[in-house]
Formats: structure tokens, C-alpha cells, sequence
């Protein structure tokens, strides 16, 4: 059974950094795909970053230069690297993972950036 289990939300003020865990179990984790999404209250999940199992990169607009995706294999980890940090960025964040047949999320950390 795959799960997915984040960490490293938390509360910030504006400009402050944050990184993000997200830590995989069950899953062939070296070869899917990887991302983070995030869901503001009031609005639809939007994708913030994906990576490949080969490492390719993909961020919103809204992201660029700002956040950084990356994953290391031997821990079955991805982080999300969050750095200027802006009040529209508060959101619960959710890990996801693409599997061969599925997808799995995780639970989700708030990160909340204060103006």
C-alpha cells in the first residue's frame, strides 16, 4: 500500500523560507513522477511542482525562481524548496505521486506566510 506523508508546514512571514517533506512508502518511488499541489481555501488544487523520475523539473508561473523541486531516491523523498515567500502562498500543500495504474496524495501540511 503506498503512502505518502508530509512535513515541514508551518507559519512565516513574508520573504521567510520553508522546505517540504514528503516521504514515500510502497511505491517503485525511483521511477514515478513526483509533484506538489496546493489548495487555497475558496479555490481549486493547483498544481505548484512536478519532477520526473529522471529529475525533469516542471513550476507554475507563479512559482518560478522561487521554489525548487527536487527528490532524493535513496530516501524515497521529495522536497519542495520555498523560498520568498508571499501571503498568497498560504495554502495547504499535498503531495502526490503518479503511479503505474494510480495516483496517491498524501494528507496535506498547512503553510500559512504573513504578511
Amino acid at each position: 500500500q503506498v503512502q505518502l506523508v508530509e512535513s515541514g508546514g508551518g507559519l512565516v512571514q513574508a520573504g521567510g523560507s520553508l522546505r517540504l517533506s514528503c516521504a514515500a512508502s510502497g511505491s517503485i518511488f525511483s521511477i514515478n513522477a513526483m509533484g506538489w499541489y496546493r489548495q487555497a481555501p475558496g479555490k481549486q488544487r493547483e498544481l505548484v511542482a512536478a519532477i520526473t523520475g529522471g529529475g525533469i523539473t516542471n513550476y507554475a508561473d507563479s512559482v518560478k525562481g522561487r521554489f525548487t523541486i527536487s527528490r532524493d531516491n535513496a530516501k524515497n523523498t521529495v522536497y519542495l524548496q520555498m523560498n520568498s515567500l508571499k501571503p498568497e502562498d498560504t495554502a495547504v500543500y499535498y503531495c502526490k505521486e503518479w503511479g503505474e495504474r494510480d495516483d496517491y496524495w498524501g494528507q496535506g501540511t498547512q503553510v500559512t506566510v504573513s504578511s
